[in-house]
């Protein structure tokens, strides 16, 4: 805890570019929002570009690791008034930069009271902050999963505080290979967020063993250490900075492949949607999709984004829920 904040004062305090690698590009929105939020929130946040997921209009959202408020700020404005924000993080000179500036953010926003409120405590034991079962639409998280030791803790409560059909939509810091106990204990790169990197390989069995559908890859980026000295403890461990999205599927939803078409709804994705590294839908662009896909669309709050069809073009359209 006392790197952040202490030992890192401001973003260009980094020692490698873990954090400073932009997940995806921005819409012109999220642009705009960005340049709403205070400049002591910006300047104190330490993610990994912006985690930011589509369809957020009136969600209820988990920021785990928040920092200073960022992207809780910024995702304030994309689920508007009616939408609410939660930020946990274990740092509480981070989360008294989130609080100092909540009055000045619903003010530049327009919002009569607020729809932001944050928590000092930890991801892993989330009751304790009292956030009950299935309370959010999505859960999201920057960069500070590999922080928290049990990780398996990690996902099981973020499974467990999303309503069925919700999402876990989230960046962090993955190796090729486990780490040794060296680089496990080396405090700069854990604080750089290398030496909590998870075997990208467990990601996917850990997210199994809770109930998550398998992980969706949007992006993945290499990461460049800069740092002779650093360079020499990891050896020959390659890094990179990926985002995932995780469902929380009811069972039994959908039983195999079908079409798609997408309605152009999502407002800054009107004409085409990025969903992961495997789907671009286009709007009205029939695509045919695999039985995951096909369940995680149908369950989740995109459903009334897609016409979606069951196995063929002449099946009957099935409805879904949406949030």
């Amino acid at each position: 805890q006392d790197y952040y904040g202490k030992e890192l004062q401001k973003t260009e305090d980094l020692k490698t570019n873990v954090c400073v690698t932009s997940a995806r590009p921005l819409s012109k929105v999220v642009r705009e929002a960005l340049e709403r939020i205070h400049e002591e929130v910006v300047a104190r946040y330490y993610g990994c570009g912006l985690v930011i997921p589509e369809c957020l209009s009136s969600c209820r959202i988990l920021d785990l690791g928040c920092g200073s408020g960022r992207d809780c700020y910024l995702l304030s404005q994309l689920v508007g008034e009616q939408g609410h924000i939660t930020g946990i993080d274990m740092t509480e000179g981070q989360i008294e930069v989130a609080k100092k500036h909540v009055a000045y953010h619903m003010d530049k926003f327009g919002y009569r009271k607020p729809n932001v409120e944050f928590f000092h405590g930890y991801m892993e034991k989330l009751g304790d902050a009292g956030l009950a079962d299935e309370s959010y639409d999505v859960v999201i998280s920057n960069c500070v999963i590999n922080l928290a030791p049990d990780k398996r803790a990690v996902l099981q409560e973020a499974f467990r505080v999303l309503k069925p059909g919700g999402e876990m939509y989230f960046s962090d810091v993955y190796t090729n290979q486990r780490l040794s106990e060296t680089i496990r204990k080396h405090r700069v790169l854990w604080g750089e967020c290398l030496a909590g990197a998870l075997y990208w390989r467990d990601l996917y069995s850990i997210a199994e063993e809770v109930g998550f559908s398998p992980p969706c890859l949007v992006t993945a980026s290499p990461i460049t250490i800069g740092n002779k000295e650093l360079e020499g403890i990891i050896g020959d461990c390659r890094f990179v900075s990926a985002t995932f999205r995780l469902f929380k599927v009811p069972g039994g939803s959908w039983a195999g492949p079908g079409q798609v078409i997408y309605n152009g709804g999502i407002v800054g994705h009107e004409r085409e949607l990025v969903f992961d590294a495997n789907f671009t839908f286009k709007e009205g662009e029939v695509v045919e999709v695999d039985a995951e896909m096909a369940v995680i669309l149908q369950s989740s709050r995109f459903a009334d984004e897609f016409l979606i069809r069951a196995g063929g073009a002449n099946a009957a359209a099935l409805q879904g829920c949406c949030c």
